[in-house]
């Protein structure tokens, strides 16, 4: 094998400044230590952001005393903010515009078919408006007629297939507040 020559550059390359970064900075110890809060796990610095100010701020004062003097932790007995319940500003079940529906006695459930491309689906409309769970209503139907249902609008169900003629005998046998004079038929839908 034959001898390789290396060359040997003469000056040190450099980088240009801030391609990797801001680089050392002066009055800074590297590597540098980083301490965890032992409350809610995050750096020191994040305590506020994880929810649990009281329980970092006793840890704190117990393992770190000098840490809470460099940190910006609102006091123990200030109010936090009250954060929003799952579920929104909605309507309570049970609440008013319910009973004011039901007050109103029985209104009518409309039953019609669609075509949806080469099939057909069966809309019914108005079982809400009688105090009736649209989504447990819907779960039956799709148990009963082996098909997909799904509640689609406020106040309307979808089921998958031409069941009309059938929930005419099983919407009153399930729902004895709804007889059979209540149900409608819009016949079919047009294009």
């Amino acid at each position: 094998m034959g001898d390789v020559e290396v060359e040997t550059p003469t000056e040190a390359r450099t980088l240009p400044a801030g391609l990797y970064g801001p680089g050392p900075c002066e009055g800074v110890e590297y590597p540098l230590t980083v301490a965890y809060c032992g409350a809610c796990s995050l750096p020191c610095e994040y305590c506020e952001f994880a929810g649990m100010k009281d329980a970092c701020r006793e840890w704190a004062e117990k393992n770190v005393p000098g840490m809470l003097e460099k940190l910006e932790v609102a006091p123990a007995d200030e109010d936090e903010k009250k954060h929003q319940k799952r579920g929104g500003k909605g309507n309570k079940p049970g609440g008013g515009a319910e009973k004011k529906k039901a007050a109103a006695g029985p209104s009518k459930v409309t039953l019609q078919r669609e075509p949806r491309g080469k099939k057909s689906v069966t809309v019914i409309r108005g079982l809400a408006a009688n105090g009736i769970d649209l989504k447990q209503a819907s779960k039956q139907f799709a148990s009963k007629f082996a098909c997909g249902s799904s509640v689609t609008a406020a106040d309307e169900i979808v089921i998958q297939g031409d069941v009309k003629d059938n929930l005419f005998d099983f919407i009153p046998l399930k729902w004895p507040q709804i007889e059979e004079d209540l149900l409608d038929d819009l016949g079919d839908k047009k294009r």
